[in-house]
């Protein structure tokens, strides 16, 4: 009687400890210490999370899971979002995660880009919406007019650097929130020297972005803007390269031609006087802060140096120019560059 009693109760005390395992002890299929990422797509039923859960060789254990699931009702609570997991973490831990919809940023950077076809395809490769959801947002004329921006100078918006954003962001909620940042951006120390300026945020924005694609020498920078400003100022033609290599979208073009001169575009800073309709990249924050703070001087020329270093020179008058001009021609020949 006593032997059968023992037998039940060690059956008992066995009994709740794999269940107490099932529940409290890591299920976790790494290596101590390791650490990976989760992703649960917008939608998804808690089928599909078991079955991401096996497909990704996440789980030791996938019945033990579905045990502590069943009884949190987890099948009521699947939050899509990208989640932290650790090899320490148990079938308690991860439920609890899960249904708690406590997910963890990812952190979305971005450079200079020229288009917005270029622009989506970068973003959708850190969060869930996909490129083509995102273009559709930046071309949606409803929602970037409320935003007070048009499908010219939209791109503005989007100022080069590293944000912090949930996976299954949506791609409207990734515009409003890229707003939220520019506003950030343009504090009332920088929307202070845009008003000394008797320019638009987007205006500042759009020569950045010229500049931007005129050189990568940042201590060249505010010297650019001032030729630029100093052009505007006497309603003289930009004359900017870059502004044709985005109208004819080849951005490889290595020589302008007389040509490509010709081209009819509103882009075409050759043929239109002032700024063009909007940026022709996303500049980078060191060439939005070079407008700003640029520098004050004569000079409304310069030319690429014929030592090819990236570097520029300057000059004050169109016959010192042609004659910098001159010699930048002669070395793309020598090199045997036609285009």
């Amino acid at each position: 009687m006593w032997s059968i009693t023992l037998i039940i109760i060690v059956g008992i005390i066995i009994t709740g400890k794999n269940k107490y395992d099932d529940i409290y002890k890591s299920n976790i299929n790494f290596q101590d210490n390791e650490t990976t990422y989760l992703y649960i797509p917008t939608g998804s039923t808690y089928k599909d999370l078991v079955d991401i859960l096996q497909s990704d060789h996440i789980l030791s254990d996938t019945a033990s899971f579905k045990w502590v699931a069943d009884r949190k009702n987890l099948k009521s609570h699947v939050n899509p979002g990208r989640y932290k997991i650790t090899s320490i973490m148990s079938n308690n831990d991860l439920v609890n995660l899960i249904r708690s919809g406590k997910q963890t940023t990812i952190r979305v950077s971005f450079i200079k880009t020229r288009t917005k076809e270029n622009f989506a395809g970068k973003i959708s490769r850190f969060i869930e919406a996909d490129s083509l959801s995102i273009l559709k947002a930046i071309k949606n004329d409803s929602l970037i007019k409320n935003i007070g921006f048009d499908k010219n100078t939209i791109m503005s918006v989007f100022i080069p650097n590293s944000y912090d954003f949930y996976w299954n962001t949506t791609a409207d909620v990734f515009i409003k929130r890229m707003f939220q940042e520019y506003n950030r951006f343009w504090n009332n120390k920088r929307s202070k020297k845009v008003k000394e300026m008797g320019m638009l945020k987007t205006d500042i924005s759009t020569l950045a972005s010229i500049i931007e694609e005129e050189t990568n020498k940042d201590d060249e920078k505010k010297r650019i803007a001032g030729v630029y400003l100093n052009r505007l100022n006497k309603h003289i033609p930009l004359q900017a390269d870059p502004t044709i290599k985005f109208a004819v979208n080849d951005f490889k073009i290595k020589r302008i031609t007389k040509k490509l001169l010709k081209t009819k575009s509103p882009y075409n800073t050759y043929r239109h006087a002032g700024l063009p309709p909007g940026p022709i990249c996303t500049p980078s924050i060191a060439s939005i802060d070079a407008v700003l703070h640029h520098e004050v001087h004569e000079y409304y020329y310069f030319c690429a140096k014929d030592d090819f270093s990236g570097y520029h020179t300057f000059s004050k008058t169109l016959k010192q120019h042609n004659l910098q001009a001159r010699k930048y021609h002669n070395a793309l020949n020598k090199k045997r560059i036609y285009k």
